[in-house]
């Protein structure tokens, strides 16, 4: 699968460009949108870290998404103390990871005196609590509850080696490195630099996460889950578990939240702190799968692609924009009952109406598919995609 992300930018492009163009643009997502599927797929990451492997739904999840994302637009506008505005982007994903993660401490400390849905309400509590505040904290900016930029001509953020100019490039929308000629033949332009720049970040934290699940810590979370009462009994002080399984959560959301920020430049309370954040990674996880922590990323994967497949406007491509273009007028003005016409139809069905049919596949996938994409695959493979991998390798060596 990472070399397929690898791959995607290139791909993307020999599609769109071929005699197939036309139907690759509508069905492939671009690859800014691919971008935000990464650092949000993180922050799903860091949920199902939590929620799919200690069994604890944590709905507040977003407050830490937020802290990260605020912590360096506040540390680019000079306003966190002992945080010079200058501070290499790479250093501010760290602190804004370990601001999060003592957020997770505090929030935790508190929470995991309770269980079950009283867990999950009191998170939730404590992310709007946190909305309200930042929505009305002057600090911020001058106008909180529209959010805040970063200031000033800073030309971008950048991630690589730090203090070593050659070995970073520069992340964003509207600022990013290109490159020219690299090893001789590739060409990357500022969106796919920032696309490879934080699906490296993104990699590295993922295979953390994975190094902790795979240890002997993580198999304690998974005893949470399955038997708390058990864990308990054998000896594991499981309120420590759970808080430091918290903690770490919190600090990879941290840092999704992050590299939202430095991709964007800006942050709102209502894209970082409201408790819909959350629940877009509670998507995303049922949709790839609980408990399989990469699973969430192909789900924000899913939900990105039939939001944009379903898009308005198709600035990235979409069913919508791909008839009106390609549909012949005779057709579209053709009348269907009641006298609508078949463009009538078509934006009546399709326009602005991406979330209700989202919903609608997201019922179809609680019904039906109740592991979830990853979880589906592996229960049909009968262990992890690795492992059936080498075990056919074997087979035919």
């Amino acid at each position: 699968m990472i070399a397929l992300l690898a791959l995607y930018p290139g791909i993307h492009t020999v599609l769109t460009t071929s005699p197939v163009g036309a139907e690759a643009v509508a069905l492939l997502p671009d690859v800014e949108t691919m971008t935000a599927v990464l650092y949000f797929g993180l922050f799903a990451m860091s949920f199902d870290f939590i929620s799919g492997y200690t069994g604890y739904l944590s709905f507040g999840h977003a407050a830490f998404y937020g802290a990260g994302a605020y912590f360096v637009v506040l540390a680019a506008n000079g306003k966190i103390p002992f945080v010079p505005a200058g501070t290499s982007f790479m250093l501010l994903l760290v602190l804004a990871g370990l601001t999060a993660l003592v957020l997770a401490i505090a929030i935790g400390a508190v929470s995991f005196r309770l269980s079950g849905v009283y867990f999950a309400m009191i998170t939730l509590g404590f992310s709007q609590v946190l909305y309200v505040f930042v929505r009305g904290w002057n600090y911020v900016g001058s106008n909180p509850r529209d959010g805040v930029f970063v200031a000033g001509e800073r030309s971008g953020f950048e991630i690589g080696v730090p203090f070593i100019d050659s070995l970073n490039v520069a992340i964003g929308q509207l600022t990013g490195d290109e490159i020219e000629g690299l090893l001789g033949a590739i060409s990357l332009s500022a969106g796919e630099v920032s696309y490879y720049a934080i699906g490296v970040i993104v990699v590295l934290c993922y295979l953390a996460m994975q190094r902790v699940i795979h240890s002997p810590f993580g198999r304690v979370m998974v005893a949470i889950r399955e038997n708390e009462e058990r864990a308990r009994a054998v000896g594991y002080d499981t309120f420590r578990y759970k808080l430091a399984a918290f903690a770490v959560s919190g600090f990879f959301a941290g840092i999704a939240g992050a590299l939202f920020a430095g991709f964007q430049r800006s942050v709102t309370p209502d894209d970082t702190f409201y408790f819909l954040v959350a629940g877009d990674a509670l998507l995303a996880s049922i949709i790839g799968g609980f408990g399989t922590l990469v699973g969430p990323l192909y789900g924000r994967l899913f939900d990105e692609s039939v939001r944009e497949f379903l898009s308005t406007a198709g600035a990235g491509g979409g069913l919508l924009p791909y008839l009106r273009e390609h549909v012949p007028a005779d057709v579209l003005a053709t009348e269907l009952v009641g006298g609508v016409t078949v463009q009538g139809a078509i934006e009546a069905f399709l326009n602005g109406h991406a979330s209700l049919y989202l919903g609608l596949l997201f019922v179809l996938f609680v019904l039906y598919v109740p592991n979830g994409l990853l979880g589906t695959l592996r229960n049909r493979l009968g262990g992890t995609v690795a492992s059936w991998t080498a075990h056919q390798l074997e087979r035919h060596r």
